[in-house]
């Protein structure tokens, strides 16, 4: 565990179930399963009902079928990334010591995560739970569509560290977050994929990141994020209503419209908020859905709804704003929050 704590492994293999799989992770992994999610629920029936002995051997039974399919998944594994994967289930147990007995016999070199995924998520905990941010974080504000997160990912590209904690948490952090996202990351994902940025930024001089609530999708955000974000230098994002429309109905219209339940995931989405926007601004929201009218519902939206409460969030930060940064051209705002920076902490 610890040696994978220290160096990280690309080639990690996760052989639980895939809906195991699918619920929480190590970052990176694959998944090469030892049981389907059907046949991990009869090895345990049988073993609530039989004993270990029984259980032993229908899980032989099982696998025994595509023992060969799943030693040549590990060997591409190993081909493709040019180093012998780290294989791990649970909690180290029958599983994965199962499938790196197999591999081994089969001549292919493997290492097997120590105390599995329980371990790493203990030390995940362990770590993120206490954490303190000890260097400078440069807070992104503005409203919704001005372009925070497409900053963010500029200025990633360019090598600046990045807390991106809405791609951590699987969602966009709004009602409509979720459209097109796919099933948002529950809290074990949300904090492993945060755990593993900090480790591979151990060294970074400062983050950037976006002003965000507690709560991302269903992830909420550790104590020590909150304390740096009032603790920030704060930089103020701002653009037109138009340039902010188009820019939302890219991200949320265009890639997914064409999905055959788009309309209704975002009627729904609507119906959660009509109530708190004036009746008659509803009213008119509502016809513009109906009406796949969906510019005139975004412009709608951030008028009548997301900006006021923007604007009540930001009361608290009205004397803090050391910079103010106009994002309708981005690649010049990524530019001008690069020298903000560059003159406030050198990068050497």
């Amino acid at each position: 565990m610890q040696e994978l704590l220290v160096k990280g492994y690309a080639n990690l293999i996760d052989v639980r179930s895939p809906g195991e799989f699918a619920r929480e992770s190590i970052p990176g992994a694959v998944n090469i399963p030892l049981f389907s999610d059907e046949e991990r629920a009869k090895v345990g029936t049988a073993y609530k009902r039989e004993g270990q002995p029984a259980a032993q051997w229908l899980g032989m039974q099982l696998v025994s079928p595509k023992m060969e399919t799943l030693m040549q998944a590990i060997r591409q594994r190993a081909e493709d990334l040019g180093e012998p994967p780290t294989i791990f289930c649970w909690r180290g147990g029958m599983r994965s010591r199962a499938m790196a007995t197999f591999a081994t016999f089969s001549g292919l070199r493997v290492r097997r995560l120590q105390g599995g995924y329980r371990a790493y998520r203990q030390h995940v905990l362990e770590t993120i739970e206490p954490y303190e941010l000890r260097v400078p974080v440069y807070l992104l504000h503005g409203m919704t569509g001005v372009g925070k997160t497409e900053l963010l990912r500029k200025l990633e590209n360019r090598g600046y560290p990045v807390l991106d904690l809405e791609r951590m948490a699987g969602h966009r952090g709004s009602v409509f977050g979720h459209i097109g996202k796919g099933k948002p990351a529950n809290q074990k994902m949300f904090d492993a994929r945060l755990f593993e940025t900090l480790r591979k930024n151990q060294d970074a001089p400062f983050f950037i990141m976006e002003a965000e609530s507690k709560r991302i999708g269903n992830a909420v955000l550790p104590s020590f994020l909150m304390d740096a974000k009032r603790q920030a230098v704060h930089i103020q994002l701002t653009a037109s209503l138009e340039v902010r429309v188009q820019r939302v109905y890219e991200e949320y219209v265009v890639p997914f419209s064409w999905r055959p339940d788009f309309a209704e995931k975002v009627e729904q989405a609507y119906a959660s908020i009509a109530r708190r926007m004036p009746t008659e601004q509803a009213a008119l929201l509502r016809s513009a859905l109906a009406e796949r009218d969906y510019r005139s519902a975004i412009a709608s939206l951030l008028v009548h709804y997301y900006d006021p409460r923007y604007q009540n969030k930001q009361d608290e930060y009205v004397d803090r704003w050391e910079h103010l940064v106009d994002a309708s051209d981005l690649e010049k705002a990524a530019s001008e929050i690069e020298a903000i920076i560059e003159k406030s902490l050198p990068i050497r």
